[in-house]
């Protein structure tokens, strides 16, 4: 079993999306973008405001950062409507 730091170091693919969003940014990001968009979520802004990256930091580096963007935003997501997706390999 993983403890919490091996996790924490572990870069996973993730994507924050809303509870009502029917697409899959995963499978289908231009609808999933089209759909997130015309409700007024703008999820894309939401998750850039929040990243703290660089483009001198290391492509795990950044994974991690968007890892880290996203739960915040789902850890104080007081209207319910975030959630955060992992893509299983």
């Amino acid at each position: 079993m993983e403890n919490k730091d091996e996790i924490k170091d572990e870069v996973r693919d993730v994507m924050l999306t809303t509870i009502d969003n029917p697409f899959n940014p995963f499978e289908d990001f231009d609808k999933w973008y089209a759909w997130d968009e015309s409700h007024g979520y703008h999820t894309c802004a939401v998750v850039a405001r929040m990243l703290q990256s660089s483009r001198s930091f290391s492509d795990e580096d950044q994974a991690r950062d968007l890892e880290a963007a996203i739960d915040q935003i789902v850890e104080l997501n007081i209207t319910g409507t975030y959630k955060k997706l992992i893509r299983d390999w």
